[in-house]
């Protein structure tokens, strides 16, 4: 019963962003900062789909206005504008993947103008989700922001292209984690199979993504392996990244986005960490084993335990960003871990 009840709310909202975004010729697309294939994916596959139908739209994100080096196979960003050059006070922002208004970084006055005198859309599927906007389509089932935006689309009725499927694929394959996580269903399944029916270049697609770094970053990777410290107590594995790795090694801290993949690996452990030395601070990714028997699911909420430091995600990959030498943010997590785990 609760189940229905909450896919009829959802499909209000898919209909109230549908007559929003359909009635609107002057649309402001964005995601959250340093975006992910999931934020980048749904952001570009709106914008394209937009653009194939005659209505003007910007897509954008905050500075760093970079993408991460696998990334930029993605058609439509170089259609893409600085968010320098967006408007500040938009009629309609649709946000992507975004749990919170802090998230957007430059584009929060954009979006906050939008809120208060248009309409502010938020498309997301992290449970973590503020519903900061005036319309929220937000579903925590949702393998992927993507599989929003392409509920949308249908509501829409606008037809999909090579390039609206190729940002959608993106989304999914990366969310799922190459349909490994415990989100993947058949109607991803599903989803996939329409999305690669448009020819999309998948053995490409996945090298790019997945299995292409430069000699590099595999030096700085196997340097930060090296010293990855086991937390027995916990069943915590931690890894880290300082500003002088990536400085000897010539690695953006974009570019190490992967590492968490590696260390997760770690069989002593059911929770990973990787911190990473930013400009807007230190960067923690974090990822939990998910175990599975007869039907049944646990693990360690690690979205419940980025919430308590100021960050978001999903129940088995989360991440937030604070200030501080890693030393002092990795002691952090670690008691705010300790502290999630005696509560269960």
């Amino acid at each position: 019963m609760a189940e229905a009840v909450l896919e009829a709310a959802l499909d209000r909202a898919l209909d109230q962003a549908a007559e929003v975004v359909g009635g609107s010729d002057e649309l402001l697309l964005t995601c959250h900062k340093s975006p992910d294939g999931d934020a980048l994916g749904s952001t570009l596959a709106l914008h394209h789909l937009c653009r194939s139908q005659g209505r003007a739209s910007q897509a954008t994100w905050s500075e760093p206005y970079q993408v991460a080096p696998h990334y930029r196979f993605l058609p439509g960003l170089d259609l893409c504008t600085k968010p320098a050059d967006t408007p500040q006070q938009p009629p309609v922002v649709v946000t992507f993947d975004c749990g919170s208004l802090g998230r957007l970084g430059d584009l929060t006055g954009p979006a906050t103008w939008a809120r208060e005198h248009g309409q502010l859309v938020v498309v997301d599927h992290h449970a973590t989700n503020d519903r900061f906007g005036s319309l929220n389509v937000v579903d925590d089932q949702a393998a992927a922001t993507v599989v929003l935006v392409h509920r949308l689309a249908q509501r829409l009725g606008w037809p999909l292209t090579r390039d609206v499927a190729m940002c959608l694929y993106t989304g999914l394959v990366t969310d799922t984690g190459r349909f490994t996580h415990s989100t993947t269903t058949p109607a991803v399944f599903a989803l996939a199979e329409e999305l690669s029916s448009f020819g999309l270049p998948i053995a490409s697609m996945t090298r790019q993504l997945f299995e292409s770094h430069r000699l590099a970053y595999l030096h700085l990777a196997g340097e930060a392996l090296s010293r990855a410290r086991l937390v027995p107590e916990l069943s915590l594995v931690c890894a880290w990244v300082s500003r002088d790795d990536l400085a000897r090694h010539g690695v953006t801290v974009d570019e190490v986005e992967g590492l968490i993949d590696l260390v997760r690996r770690t069989s002593e452990a059911d929770v990973a960490c990787v911190a990473k030395e930013a400009d807007d601070g230190v960067r923690v990714s974090l990822r939990s084993v998910t175990h599975q028997e007869d039907g049944r699911e646990w693990g360690v909420d690690v979205g419940a335990v980025a919430t308590l430091m100021g960050g978001g995600g999903h129940r088995y990959a989360a991440g937030f960003t604070m200030p501080g030498p890693v030393p002092n943010v990795l002691a952090a997590f670690e008691e705010a871990l300790a502290e999630h785990l005696r509560s269960q």
